[in-house]
């Protein structure tokens, strides 16, 4: 039937080219917005562009923001002697829930994976050492958040070797979760007992 509507296959593409979503997720999907009524269609795309146009990367920790920091670096009330890094912005909005870290965050926005061709210097790995090794930062604390994978385990390990001449206390999260299993799925209650549980990266 779609192969007799160009426009309707044109839709079904684009929403199986979103992560997890299959064939018949798709036309599923398809055909709900073609129930949608003109203004709830419109509605619907609009969002889709304003958020595109409006969402950058805050420049100091790379977390999204409509503004050129977000809201946690622009907050004077984190404490500004932690920096957790973390592999993505989900990764972010899970640890936030947790209520227990006060600090400022640096998102990766991945790991390491030469297979995958991902490089450090696809990764802001350059601009946490820039912030660590700025004395006007005064950081004291970078805590190493990436999943506990083989990814994780090797971008752990490969920013504590950078940041080990910077005279910086690093630890790496205690994780209650399978290895193997993404950070983004834990429950609260793990995440908190992670934090409280956080080991220095020998």
């Amino acid at each position: 039937m779609e192969e007799n509507l160009p426009s309707l296959e044109n839709l079904i593409d684009k929403f199986q080219s979103l992560p997890g979503i299959g064939r018949k997720t798709a036309q599923r999907l398809a055909f709900r917005v073609l129930d949608f009524s003109d203004e709830k269609a419109y509605a619907f795309a609009d969002a889709v562009i304003q958020a595109k146009r409006n969402i950058r990367e805050c420049s100091c920790c790379f977390n999204l923001s409509e503004n050129e920091l977000c809201g946690i670096c622009s907050d004077k009330n984190r404490d500004r002697e932690y920096i957790c890094v973390v592999e993505d912005v989900k990764s972010l909005i899970s640890l936030e829930k947790v209520r227990e870290y006060h600090g400022l965050y640096h998102v990766l926005h991945g790991v390491l994976s030469p297979r995958d061709g991902i490089t450090p210097d696809k990764l802001h790995i350059r601009e946490l050492v820039y912030r660590v090794q700025d004395p006007d930062n005064k950081v004291e604390e970078v805590i190493i958040a990436t999943s506990p994978t083989v990814e994780g385990d090797t971008t752990a390990l490969y920013i504590s070797k950078l940041l080990k001449p910077y005279n910086v206390k690093i630890t790496r999260l205690a994780y209650g979760i399978p290895v193997g299993g993404d950070l983004e799925f834990a429950d609260e209650g793990t995440l908190f007992r992670a934090f409280k549980g956080r080991t220095e990266l020998e």
